[in-house]
């Protein structure tokens, strides 16, 4: 009934709402128990869904589906369109499971919808206060699934659970105070019995963490800080009591290696973020990959990838994770696209360095030593008066997902090459009040704005190929065995290249902004490939 009044309050007719109830009830029922733990662990395997924000655990971004490939994608159309009311960029990757689709807007609201026509079953929106502190805007980008319930993180930082079959929430948790900072976007990473999600808020003094919570109850099972605290290893890398402001937020999502039992999550930049002055020493685990024992929340290692950061440079980007064979011996890889403009190879079971090389333009640094720690060029810091320097504060990469093909063993990105004049400032902590110490203005002539899919081979750390873009794009990647990368631009163009030489095969104008990554699945034996742009969700799939 919550669902029927929800829709009436909005303007529905009392027979289409029912309608939509019993239709999401029948086609929930005919999923027999929703997703398992051991389904997202094997998720790979059943291509024909896409059940977690990543695609799967370790997220590659890869689609074992080929009936579009190089020789028919030419032929894709649009299978259906579904508009939303919403005022903000949609920048979600939605859940398919069972020909049933989960959406999220960037005003906190989740949509179930047939994934075939994309008719809408149910909607559910989660109030917001009218007081939010973000750096950047309102967004939401997706929600994890476990059994029959659907869970949400929000602008105020709560965790949600929902009925996946009616959208009714079952419980709500209030995570953290948004008016102190803090607040969260991602989608949440499910692990065994645990809901997973970091928080956002770096530019506003908070102190990071990620948490597990009991995806029954809501109980939160621990919480791993990511600014050790006094008489913890690494506390002695914040100057004083700058490790209570020191940001290192972790607002996107992680991934996974059940083998390992291993959690790895990128981290946000210190705090405040161009002015360093009050913060000397490396700042760990800001700007840092971590990895995270999933049953304890202890942080078994780190890696950091720029040590005491100035310029903004969030390590918030997707550890992608990948298995090589090398003298007969598995070696389990993490492939990192960083924000600093270098791509890195580790090795995940210790999180040793094993090669890099910049994969973007940049300024700031000579090089990597053989520990991976960056060679600074002298003076390349903030200033009053202002600093050029290469990345701008976007990065070479950023939360835009990248992807890895097992086909053609490369690893393929949006980056881009753009560089910004960097300013420092003075800066006093307040909470709730941005705490950012400077400011930066971004370079904007066409030859300071080079976006491309790059491919690089892990095997070497070079680019192979790039498929060039403008202007600034940010959109996320997907591979499919049909041999294509997938992509997006911010002009609103979608489309699908070749994985192996990065020729343009297909593309599609949409009429808005892609900022988002796209999916692919199958319903009724077709397959379908979806992406968000502007304020709407598109499907294609081939024509006669």
């Amino acid at each position: 009934m919550n669902l029927i009044k929800r829709s009436l309050h909005r303007g529905h007719t009392f027979w289409l709402a029912l309608a939509a109830a019993l239709g999401a009830v029948a086609a929930l029922g005919a999923q027999g128990g929703g997703v398992t733990y051991e389904q997202l662990v094997r998720a790979g395997d059943d291509p024909a869904n896409w059940i977690s924000y990543h695609g799967q655990y370790n997220a590659q971004r890869y689609s074992r589906l080929a009936q579009i490939d190089r020789s028919n994608v030419d032929r894709l159309e649009l299978a259906w369109v579904r508009q939303l009311p919403v005022l903000g960029q949609v920048q979600t990757t939605p859940l398919v499971v069972d020909g049933i689709m989960y959406l999220t807007t960037p005003e906190n609201e989740v949509y179930a919808v047939d994934a075939a026509t994309g008719n809408v079953f149910w909607t559910y929106r989660h109030d917001l206060d009218d007081t939010l502190a973000l750096c950047c805007s309102k967004q939401s980008r997706g929600v994890g699934m476990l059994g029959e319930r659907l869970y949400l993180t929000t602008m105020d930082a709560h965790l949600i659970a929902l009925d996946a079959a009616t959208g009714t929430e079952l419980w709500d948790r209030k995570i953290a105070d948004h008016l102190a900072g803090y607040s969260m976007t991602a989608a949440p990473l499910v692990v065994k019995d645990m809901i997973v999600t970091g928080t956002g808020g770096g530019e506003y003094g908070i102190r990071g963490w990620v948490d597990a919570y009991d995806a029954a109850t809501g109980e939160r099972r621990w919480r791993a800080y990511t600014i050790p605290g006094p008489g913890e290893p690494g506390n002695e890398t914040w100057e004083g009591d700058s490790w209570k402001t020191g940001g290192a937020s972790t607002w996107m999502t992680g991934s996974y290696d059940p083998d390992l039992n291993l959690i790895y999550w990128g981290v946000g930049n210190p705090g405040p973020d161009w002015n360093g002055e009050t913060r000397e020493g490396d700042n760990l685990y800001s700007d840092s990959v971590i990895a995270i024992d999933a049953d304890t929340g202890e942080i078994r290692w780190h890696f950091q990838f720029t040590p005491h950061d100035i310029h903004d440079w969030d390590a918030c980007q997707v550890p992608v994770l990948i298995d090589v064979e090398v003298g007969g011996r598995v070696q389990k890889l993490m492939l990192f696209a960083n924000r600093n403009g270098f791509f890195y190879v580790l090795d995940r079971e210790t999180g040793r360095f094993l090669q890099g090389r910049e994969y973007a333009v940049q300024t700031w640094a000579q090089g990597l030593d053989d520990s991976g720690r960056p060679i600074r060029v002298p003076d390349m810091e903030p200033t009053p008066e202002g600093k050029l320097v290469y990345p701008d504060v976007n990065g070479a990469s950023n939360w835009w997902s990248p992807s890895y093909s097992p086909d053609t063993g490369l690893f393929y990105t949006m980056a881009y090459d753009g560089g910004a004049m960097y300013y420092s400032a003075e800066s006093e902590y307040v909470e709730g009040q941005l705490f950012v110490g400077g400011s930066h203005v971004p370079q904007t002539s066409d030859d300071a704005r080079v976006s491309a899919v790059r491919a690089i081979d892990p095997q070497t750390a070079r680019v192979v190929w790039e498929h060039r873009v403008q202007p600034k794009s940010m959109s996320g990647v997907m591979t499919t065995a049909g041999g294509l990368v997938f992509a997006g631009t911010v002009t609103g163009n979608f489309l699908a290249l070749d994985a192996e030489t990065g020729d343009d095969l297909w593309h599609a104008r949409l009429g808005g902004n892609v900022i988002a990554a796209p999916i692919t699945y199958q319903v009724n034996g077709r397959q379908q490939v979806t992406i968000a742009a502007g304020q709407a969700i598109f499907t294609f799939a081939l024509g006669d």
